[in-house]
């Protein structure tokens, strides 16, 4: 496995005659799995589900799932944004109020078979990642590289019939320090997506160990009666295997395919006594994080 083997990089326009600063970021939950993650200049969005209570979203030939709340946040009211980080296309992940309301211009970081499906519904700006690849954005004095990581959308044989899905390590450096060789990363957040427990998530800390904040797709979702996301038990053993130094649950109580409430996941990691490195988040709350540059 190589980890950088393909990594391509992307300048970013800048409209600051000030250096940015390295040291503050913040993770705003709209819901579900969608965030708004701002650091150093960069302003982008992961997994846009904006439809309100009560409405449905599409999951596949004859399946629904009903959202149980509101989105903390309505497009119209998002600020620019650089990109938009997609883990895979999925009716809770890019429903159709992302696709009438997001411009079809804006780039989508995301896998081929996300693609193939937004090109069919206008998106024209794509940057796909396949596993281990890395995607290295640059804006001012910032730059942010994003890793392709393993995901498997259910158990083998369902996860066949289940849309691609990719996770994400992303990787926080001052661009000024390019020069030098053995220049510093600053932060580092891994996103699982909508991954179950398998192999090849092993392989995600012997290459990207350190990971200060994981966010975890949890919720144990549950299609035709068949577990096909983390639950609370999968959720305790991600974190084992990853030893982040604070998980984030996202992505546990807004359809009604979650059959694994974020209690449940309390609880576990409580009984494990990590529960000092969980921080939970509800709807419109923001996790500020400090750098410490060096």
């Amino acid at each position: 496995m190589t980890s950088t083997s393909s990594k391509r990089e992307i300048t970013l326009p800048t409209t600051q005659s000030d250096v940015n600063d390295l040291t503050k970021g913040s993770i705003f939950y709209i819901g579900n799995a969608t965030l708004l993650i701002r650091w150093a200049g960069f302003t982008f969005l992961t997994d846009p589900t904006f439809i309100h209570m009560h409405e449905k979203v599409h999951l596949g030939p004859g399946l629904y799932s009903e959202r149980l709340t509101n989105p903390a946040m309505e497009i119209g009211e998002l600020p620019p944004l650089d990109f938009i980080l997609l883990s895979h296309f999925h009716g809770d992940h890019f429903d159709q109020a992302a696709i009438h309301g997001l411009s079809k211009s804006l780039p989508i970081v995301t896998n081929e078979h996300a693609i193939e499906e937004l090109s069919a519904r206008g998106f024209t700006n794509f940057e796909k990642l396949d596993k281990w690849e890395t995607l290295s954005f640059v804006k001012g004095n910032a730059r942010l590289n994003i890793t392709a990581t393993p995901g498997r959308h259910g158990p083998l044989p369902v996860s066949m019939f289940m849309p691609q899905v990719t996770g994400s390590i992303l990787d926080f450096y001052n661009a000024l320090d390019d020069h030098n060789l053995h220049h510093h990363r600053l932060f580092r957040i891994y996103i699982t997506g909508d991954t179950m427990i398998f192999d090849d998530i092993k392989d995600i800390p012997k290459h990207y160990p350190d990971v200060d904040v994981a966010l975890f797709h949890l919720g144990g979702t549950t299609v035709l009666g068949i577990v096909v996301t983390m639950d609370a038990k999968e959720g305790l053993e991600m974190f084992r295997i990853i030893n982040p130094k604070k998980v984030i649950p996202i992505h546990y109580n807004d359809y009604d395919v979650f059959k694994s409430s974020l209690e449940e996941f309390q609880a576990e990691v409580r009984n494990a006594g990590v529960e000092d490195k969980v921080h939970c988040m509800h709807h419109g709350e923001t996790y500020n994080f400090q750098i410490e540059t060096r």
